[in-house]
């Protein structure tokens, strides 16, 4: 017996054998799998890849359920990379932190033309090059979502992972393999070993108004804007929630060995191949010139365009000067984000009040009536301090002009005062704060003033919403409502309250439940493992946002360590301030603050650098301070990632492109092109067995290094 399924894909019949009891045998069963998500994967391409529909839904839908029903009959059959697999079953029950193969850095912005030009000569002159020396651009639209990583394994998709701080990211794999745009088998025959690729997740317009009018309905707060939507979207635990909102994925870097691809142009071209969505109208660009057309092009465009898109990304084309260009702490040096102009509009002051923040510092807040900006209804707008509401001469009443700072926070830029009404109220100073009465006080080198109890509810709210945030503890499940219900109830009035909190009180708090308390306490449980980065970004420090925290913990190894710095001694460090410095002496004067760090260490954390196997009295005299290090190809003994640890333990760093200020190039297996850029440079090479005998000389533990005796000799 022989039954026949149409195929549009290939204009051709596709047979498949049954034996006469009309079973099939299993050869014939794995053929037929085989074929028919071969050809599902082409479809799903053509259509959300190619925008072509080559298959009548139909179709699709009678072949899909074919390959369903014989993978649940023939679950020795089965492969995580079938289309029928994009949903997983279950809910995740959290997030897994993992190291980034390939750092994902931030980009430099630049907010007008003069700061392009700037960009552009300082890559002229780090490259040596003069100012009539001309250079290639390759320029993007910088769509605005959230940027992830992929990682695949013989054109297989494995893991994909959050930003995160560009270090770790969350392993959301399960809710990427829902993104009908991110193949799970890369379109290539002979795919390389391993591919990382970066790209942005967003969510298109007609797609976030769908959502918020079903969130609507259904009596739920709405998503503020499509990239907040996006965001959210990838960090929900039930894949089968982010399947529905059709989430998209453009590609727009690679990162592989052995790739004869030369610059940003080809490498676009060749992820286009892959089979990866790439935003259609990057542009190749042979001057600076040709980067502004494009931009002004853009600017005026970019409202007919069906997603957000806050500027353009310029990229030098070439590869050889991007590598010789490298990186600084925290961007390429040869790329930039030319961001647009702030969108404005006007709008009518109702009120000010006066807000107060996790640092006790008050800050007038312009209740307004509500407008569009941004794609998001705005309905309050920063007026900074006491100073700059002065300096705008704002009153109740007012017509104001309302801009996106930095196209995130919206803020009051000016007053239509030829459009103030004829009766106006004027607001009043608070002498006290609004949250608790305390007295409020102003300082002589400060234009906020700030309410300086400790047990102030708002201090204590803004604390702990910053100490659960994603790059600190990232608590899930511990938002501003739950915290407010905690505190209200006066079952926490500090971090450390967190870690003793009884289950059976917060599983009787309001909307709560037995369930959503378990999940609480399991995740405050989970951020005992958090590092020392993440822990001391988490204290909320005056001054210390998250690349100072990890500046500061690359150079003190502990706490301990930390408390007992002088103010000249955290000045020495490259991208640490004079208020960063004095705000770290000042907190761990505080009594309450090593108080708190006692606590916190009772607790269970470790507020040191874990896996620091150095011996610390020789800190300052390792042989890899200050350096840096470039590895390519395969270490036999070591993982990459465990390579980079050590080194870092060590004082050095590891980067990923090979320039003049490179130290040393550690050299495995089947090195790629790093290795012969490194000899035009004069850079010291190590082979592995040389690299593990310096690690083994420092005494640093680590038991693959002392098992492997023989190989290091």
């Amino acid at each position: 017996m022989l039954r026949y399924v149409e195929s549009y894909l290939f204009n051709t019949v596709t047979t498949v054998t049954t034996l006469k009891d009309g079973k099939m045998n299993n050869s014939n069963i794995q053929k037929t799998i085989i074929k028919l998500r071969k050809q599902l994967q082409q479809a799903n391409y053509a259509y959300h890849v190619l925008n072509e529909s080559i298959m009548e839904d139909s179709v699709y839908d009678q072949l899909y359920r074919r390959l369903y029903t014989l993978e649940q009959e023939n679950p020795n059959f089965s492969n995580s990379n079938s289309v029928t697999q994009r949903v997983g079953e279950k809910p995740a029950l959290h997030f897994t932190s993992v190291k980034h193969n390939i750092t994902l850095y931030s980009l430099e912005n630049a907010f007008n033309l003069d700061e392009l030009e700037a960009w552009k000569s300082r890559c002229q002159k780090y490259l040596g090059l003069q100012t009539n020396e001309s250079i290639e651009y390759v320029t993007e639209l910088k769509i605005d979502g959230s940027a992830i990583s992929l990682t695949y394994k013989n054109g297989l998709l494995v893991r994909g992972l959050t930003r995160g701080d560009g270090v770790t990211g969350e392993d959301i794999t399960q809710n990427i393999r829902t993104i009908f745009s991110i193949p799970l088998r890369l379109n290539l025959d002979n795919p390389p070993d391993t591919l990382n690729i970066n790209g942005e997740v967003f969510l298109p317009f007609d797609e976030f108004t769908r959502i918020n009018e079903q969130k609507k309905k259904e009596g739920k707060i709405l998503f503020a804007n499509p990239r907040n939507a996006a965001a959210g979207t990838l960090r929900q635990l039930d894949s089968k929630i982010v399947s529905k909102r059709r989430l998209q994925f453009f590609a727009y870097s690679l990162y592989a060995d052995n790739l004869n691809i030369e610059n940003q142009w080809n490498s676009l071209k060749f992820l286009q191949k892959c089979g990866f969505l790439v935003n259609p109208y990057y542009r190749l660009c042979k001057s600076l010139e040709t980067v502004t057309n494009y931009f002004n092009e853009w600017k005026s465009a970019k409202k007919h365009l069906p997603y957000m898109t806050d500027g353009i990304v310029v990229k030098i084309n070439s590869y050889s000067l991007q590598h010789k260009l490298g990186f600084t702490q925290r961007f390429p040096r040869w790329a930039i984000a030319l961001k647009y102009p702030a969108e404005e509009v006007s709008t009518i002051i109702i009120d000010i009040i006066f807000n107060t923040g996790r640092t006790g510092a008050v800050t007038p807040m312009a209740v307004m009536k509500p407008v569009l900006l941004g794609g998001t209804v705005v309905r309050k707008a920063t007026l900074h301090n006491i100073e700059r509401i002065s300096q705008l001469g704002i009153c109740i009443g007012d017509t104001v002009v309302v801009r996106k700072a930095g196209e995130i926070i919206p803020e009051v830029v000016r007053v239509l005062k030829t459009l103030r009404p004829f009766k106006i109220k004027t607001f009043q100073i608070p002498e006290r704060c609004t949250r608790c009465n305390h007295i409020l006080t102003s300082f002589s080198n400060e234009v906020v003033i700030r309410c300086i109890n400790n047990s102030c509810p708002a201090i204590l709210k803004g604390t702990l919403v910053h100490w659960a945030s994603r790059d600190a503890l990232d608590i899930c499940g511990l938002g501003e409502k739950i915290i407010d219900l905690l505190i209200s109830t006066n079952l926490v009035n500090s971090i450390s309250d967190l870690y003793y909190l009884d289950f059976q009180k917060v599983s009787s708090l309001e909307r709560m439940g037995k369930k959503s308390a378990e999940n609480l306490i399991k995740s405050i449980e989970r951020s005992k493992d958090k590092s020392w980065t993440q822990i001391l970004y988490g204290l909320g420090i005056h001054h210390i946002g998250y690349t100072t925290a990890m500046l500061l913990t690359e150079n003190f190894s502990s706490v301990k360590h930390l408390s007992k710095a002088s103010h000249d001694s955290l000045m020495t460090i490259k991208g640490i301030g004079k208020e960063a410095a004095q705000s770290i002496v000042d907190w761990f004067l505080i009594e309450e603050n090593g108080k708190l760090i006692n606590k916190l260490n009772n607790i269970g954390f470790v507020l040191e650098n874990k896996n620091s196997g150095l011996d610390e009295s020789k800190l300052s005299k390792h042989q890899f301070l200050n350096m840096t290090f470039v590895i390519t190809g395969s270490l036999n003994t070591l993982k990459r990632n465990e390579a980079k640890d050590l080194i870092k333990e060590l004082g050095g760093k590891v980067v990923n492109s090979v320039t003049k200020k490179t130290n040393y190039i550690i050299v495995g297996n089947n090195p790629g092109s790093k290795l012969s850029e490194g000899a035009k440079l004069n850079i010291i090479q190590l082979n592995e067995a040389e690299f593990l005998k310096i690690l083994k000389d420092t005494n640093i533990k680590n038991d693959k290094i002392h098992k492997n005796q023989e190989y290091i000799k």
